[in-house]
This record gives structure tokens, C-alpha cells and sequence, in this order.
């Protein structure tokens, strides 16, 4: 394994192998391969497991991802594998889940408030908490809060 710094400025070449796989939360591992000091956008290889899930969230930038494995459910609709998804900037998102084992490529473009079931804002996950929870230095958990339990 290679060591990756997910935060290099220039030119970036990564494998998906030299990106160590962290928890960011019940049933749901990430890889970070990329993140921006600089412009605050991120890039994630997710993998989740059958049945995990996302808490709702909002999005406060955009979002876009490829599905290469499995199905992504969520409020909008169901992505297959194979599936290019945009979410714009002000998306929010009651549910996201995964019946199946589910994997693909995010790329973020800002940050995404996560929120309780009642509005309030839970967290901020951006690119500097994404760096620090790949550095295990903060502890996550994405899944819905009956989930998360």
C-alpha cells in the first residue's frame, strides 16, 4: 500500500487500494480519495452494506455520483448500478438506504448539513471533517438516528 495524502495540491493519480477504508457510520464505509482546502470539494468511494442508511440531510453544495454496484434508494428515486446522479445545491434528502451491498463513486461540492428528524442540524460534513474522520481523529454516524442506535 502506498501512502495516499488525500489533501495534495497538483496533479493527483490514486488507487482505490492505497485509500484506507474508515466507518462513516452504521453499515456505511468511505475512502477518501480527494479533498480541496482550496475549493471545499471531496471525493468518496462509499460502500455500504444491506440496510444502511443515510439520516436525512440537506445539501448546502452540490453533489454528484456513480453507482457501480448495487442500488442506491432514496427520496428521489432509485439509482441501479449504472446510474449518474446530480443532486443541486439546496437538495434536501428525508431518506437514503440500501437494500443490497452498494457502491460508488461521490463527488461533493461543498458541504451537506445533516439533520435530526425534526430540522435541526446534527453535524456539517465537509471536507475538513471528512479528512479528520480518514485520520480517525472524529467518530461518525451518518445512518438515520434509529439506525445509528
Amino acid at each position: 500500500m502506498t501512502e495516499h495524502n488525500p489533501g495534495k495540491l497538483g496533479d493527483l493519480i490514486v488507487n482505490l487500494n492505497d485509500c484506507p477504508e474508515v466507518s462513516l457510520g452504521t453499515g456505511t464505509t468511505i475512502r477518501l480519495l480527494r479533498y480541496s482546502e482550496e475549493t471545499g470539494d471531496w471525493v468518496l468511494w462509499v460502500h455500504m452494506e444491506p440496510g444502511a442508511t443515510f439520516a436525512p440531510h440537506w445539501h448546502l453544495g452540490h453533489g454528484q455520483y456513480f453507482v457501480t454496484k448495487g442500488e442506491l434508494i432514496y427520496d428521489v428515486g432509485s439509482a441501479p448500478v449504472g446510474t449518474y446522479g446530480y443532486e443541486p445545491i439546496g437538495s434536501r434528502h428525508t431518506e437514503a438506504h440500501c437494500k443490497e451491498v452498494t457502491e460508488y463513486l461521490f463527488l461533493g461540492h461543498g458541504a451537506v448539513a445533516f439533520t435530526n428528524e425534526e430540522g435541526g442540524i446534527q453535524f456539517i460534513l465537509n471536507h475538513e471533517f471528512l479528512r479528520d474522520v480518514a485520520r480517525g481523529e472524529i467518530v461518525s454516524n451518518v445512518a438515520r438516528e434509529e439506525e445509528a442506535a
